[in-house]
């Protein structure tokens, strides 16, 4: 793609960048307070912001939401003093900020990314990091170019029991994987209608919205803009991102050469315009990768196993296990002839498959990668790259799903 070809493309999408990219400030030292705005202060920001406060050397000097309400949460959290406004573009500006972390819905997220790295910030943006197929060169080439620090809010890719289970994978000990089921399901009462008691003049819709269609002020797509097709992308790009990432990571995968997916509407047929249920098939050259999830039932939970010939590698939140395959002979030898034995790995309380656990603190942690390579400039992570590869599987099994078919990344992997 040359250099007209992406402006145009940036003009379609609706980003703007004003002058070039910013190369200057690399580095801190180690006694050097770094500079945080947090754009977009909803319910998922505030946890991070509150992680934030954890780590020693960080102040968060500026906040930025469209709505007055989430303004105000952010200011609460935010450092005494600090900046507020609902212009994105104004807290780019500042010269306290040296970064930035991006919590706002899925469409904004590359057109902010894009502008921050423009700007000179280093940049914490919350998955799934494209809304389209067709970002994904677009924020890589802006990370790249402005050697910023961009880390996507993949925090498996930080907790220990994660790490644990890759550096098992790709010892071969477990054999070669074969088929890999992600899942995360749950039986929420979020997909029944709720009025929102909001008021038009508390928002500015106009700046919420975009590059999206224009559309009027709707209380309910704004508060649940995860389930429409022109802010989110669904159970695929919200919760099969985490474990899908985690998959291409162990499989030294960048994305899948076909998807299929079935879903339905079963719960919140009048509300949602994605599925509340789905399941999804994805072929990659040695393996299969299959994702189910549901609001109607929590039976299966949030979880993923790698399977083997020889072998099992459960994952969670909370856990790793190893479970040997019985049919193999007596003495459970992988193909190399090493002895596979059960264990487990348990860091957090509650039961398996759950969303959440007390330990690891997979958001401290992963904070705290991006905030150490903003010092030192190294990679960390979950940089874009890795952002776009995760996202890329999801847009694909929603290209199959919309479009009843099954898709090909040879012929739609350029698709918006």
């Amino acid at each position: 793609m040359d250099r007209q070809d992406r402006r145009q493309l940036l003009k379609e999408l609706g980003y703007t960048v004003a002058g070039g990219f910013a190369a200057s400030g690399f580095g801190y030292a180690a006694n050097e307070s770094i500079g945080v705005g947090c754009i977009g202060t909803g319910g998922r920001a505030q946890v991070l912001m509150k992680a934030l406060a954890r780590i020693p050397g960080v102040a968060i000097t500026a906040v930025c939401d469209v709505w007055d309400d989430n303004l105000a949460r952010g200011r609460q959290l935010a450092a005494a003093g600090a900046f507020a406004t609902g212009d994105y573009r104004a807290v780019l500006e500042r010269k306290d900020v040296d970064a930035v972390l991006i919590g706002t819905p899925n469409h904004q997220h590359v057109p902010m990314t894009i502008a921050a790295c423009a700007a000179g910030k280093d940049v914490y943006v919350e998955k799934p990091l494209t809304h389209r197929l067709a970002e994904g060169p677009l924020v890589i080439e802006a990370q790249n170019r402005s050697k910023r620090i961009v880390q996507v809010g993949l925090q498996q890719r930080s907790m220990p029991q994660f790490q644990e289970g890759y550096d098992l994978v790709r010892s071969g000990r477990l054999g070669e994987i074969r088929k890999v089921h992600l899942t995360w399901n749950r039986n929420a009462a979020r997909t029944g209608y709720v009025k929102y008691d909001i008021s038009p003049a508390s928002v500015d819709w106009k700046a919420w919205l975009g590059n999206a269609r224009p559309q009027p002020f709707d209380p309910y797509r704004f508060r649940q803009w995860r389930w429409f097709w022109d802010f989110g992308g669904g159970v695929l790009d919200d919760l099969m991102v985490h474990y899908i990432d985690v998959a291409h990571w162990y499989l030294g995968a960048d994305h899948p050469d076909a998807a299929m997916t079935i879903g339905d509407k079963f719960t919140a047929a009048q509300q949602w315009e994605t599925p509340d249920t789905a399941q999804t098939l994805l072929h990659y050259p040695n393996a299969q990768v299959y994702f189910e999830s549901t609001f109607l039932n929590a039976r299966n939970g949030a979880m993923l196993e790698f399977m083997t010939p020889d072998a099992t590698l459960y994952l969670d939140r909370g856990r790793l296990e190893v479970i040997p395959e019985s049919r193999r002979d007596a003495s459970n030898r992988n193909a190399t002839g090493t002895p596979i034995a059960a264990s487990q790995l348990i860091l957090g309380n509650g039961p398996k498959g759950a969303d959440f656990y007390d330990q690891p603190d997979g958001e401290l942690l992963h904070l705290s990668n991006w905030l150490e390579c903003v010092r030192s400039r190294k990679t960390p992570r979950a940089p874009a790259e890795v952002g776009v590869s995760a996202a890329s599987a999801a847009h694909l099994g929603n290209i199959a799903f919309r479009e009843s078919r099954i898709a090909l990344w040879e012929t739609d992997g350029v698709k918006g």
